[in-house]
Parts: C-alpha cells; structure tokens; sequence
C-alpha cells in the first residue's frame, strides 16, 4: 500500500478521534508535548510519526491504540 496513503488514512483517523473528544490541535498538542503545527501535518498525512508520539497520542486521548487502525 501507498505509504503517502497510509499517512493521510491515520491523520484522518487521527482528526476524526480527536474531534470526537471535542479537542483542538492546540489542547492535543499541549497533552502530547508536541506543536500544533506538527500535529496538523500528521493530521493532513504531510508527516510521518514515531510509534512513541501514537502511544502518547492514543494517551492523551484516551483510546486503545488500536482504535486509530480499525478504518485503515
């Protein structure tokens, strides 16, 4: 599969979950300690993400880590 695809099917996921929790980028970014801008570019699949950054988003969250797989 398309590695470009595969980037913007988890930050869409990524996006989805994150409006569900009623978050915005910043308060995600805050609780990740990461920037908002790099959140917005996993989320628009422009950056790539370390397996450590999903663990501490699926965190921050507060969702299996699974959960950001089930629609890829």
């Amino acid at each position: 599969m398309d590695k470009d695809l595969n980037l913007k099917r988890f930050g869409k996921r990524l996006r989805e979950i994150r409006k569900q929790r009623k978050l915005t980028q910043e308060e995600l970014a805050e609780r990740i300690d990461l920037s908002t801008n790099f959140v917005g570019m996993v989320e628009r699949g422009q950056r790539n993400t370390t397996i450590a950054n999903v663990f501490k988003m699926s965190k921050a969250l507060g969702i299996k880590l699974s959960k950001f797989f089930e629609t890829l």
